[in-house]
């Protein structure tokens, strides 16, 4: 296999792993999005701006919440992985194990990564929005602007909503300050997946450490002599 291809191959090998990663915090920022979608067209013509953003400032954190829960776990398994990883490899390829996957050891930006692929549509809408701020005055805009916003409006809009509303609204408003919201959950990702692999390996220490003292209090104790219960074998205690 050449360089080059082994290389693609590690690429999307970790590319995988990353969306597997991301699909279930993903999958929440969605339903803070559609959640927020529903409140915006119950709302109707009279739009309360504070009661839409307290809403979504409410959903982004509990979607934000469970990703960062999520990769907490993520870090302790694959701290794991890591180990079985060095083991393997101290052992020069003599030692095998089956459910070992490189593409699954802990690494400390992989959090972010799998936090920056949890919130592309946030980042990709918030680029799409920001380029195309002056067509939101505008009653009507080309069908594939229209189509491109309700896709980031549904996966990320928690955030894009308030923002398109207090354009429309008629208020100045960075178009691009997603961006900037954005960087939360791709810290809170990465932060908590560090996190959880440096928890395990605590824990492994701890263990490890109890092991040893239960290990060393064994041996410092008196051996007890078996004598078979015969009689006349067993000495006598002394009084």
């Amino acid at each position: 296999m050449s360089a080059l291809k082994k290389c693609w191959k590690i690429f999307w090998a970790h590319t995988w792993e990353f969306i597997k990663l991301s699909f279930n915090p993903a999958l929440m920022y969605l339903v803070a999005s559609t959640v927020t979608m529903i409140i915006l067209t119950k709302m109707g013509e009279e739009i309360e701006m504070g009661k839409l953003v307290s809403w979504g400032v409410v959903l982004g954190f509990i979607a934000t919440a469970y990703n960062g829960l999520l990769m907490y776990a993520v870090g302790g398994s694959q701290f794991e992985m890591l180990l079985s990883g060095n083991m393997k490899r101290q052992s020069s390829g003599t030692l095998r194990m089956s459910s070992h996957k490189i593409v699954k050891e802990y690494r400390p930006w992989k959090g972010f990564v799998a936090g920056v692929f949890s919130v592309w549509a946030l980042i990709a809408g918030s680029i799409v929005f920001g380029v195309n701020v002056e067509h939101f005055s505008e009653e009507y805009f080309s069908k594939g602007l229209g189509v491109a916003i309700l896709i980031f409006d549904l996966l990320a809009g928690w955030v894009l909503l308030p923002y398109q509303m207090y354009n429309k609204l008629g208020i100045a408003k960075n178009p691009f300050f997603g961006l900037l919201i954005a960087l939360i959950p791709i810290a809170v990702s990465g932060g908590c997946y560090i996190w959880g692999a440096y928890a395990k390996r605590n824990k492994i220490l701890r263990q490890q450490e109890i092991a040893a003292r239960q290990a060393m209090e064994s041996e410092s104790k008196p051996k007890k002599i078996n004598y078979g219960g015969l009689p006349g074998t067993k000495p006598k205690k002394r009084r």
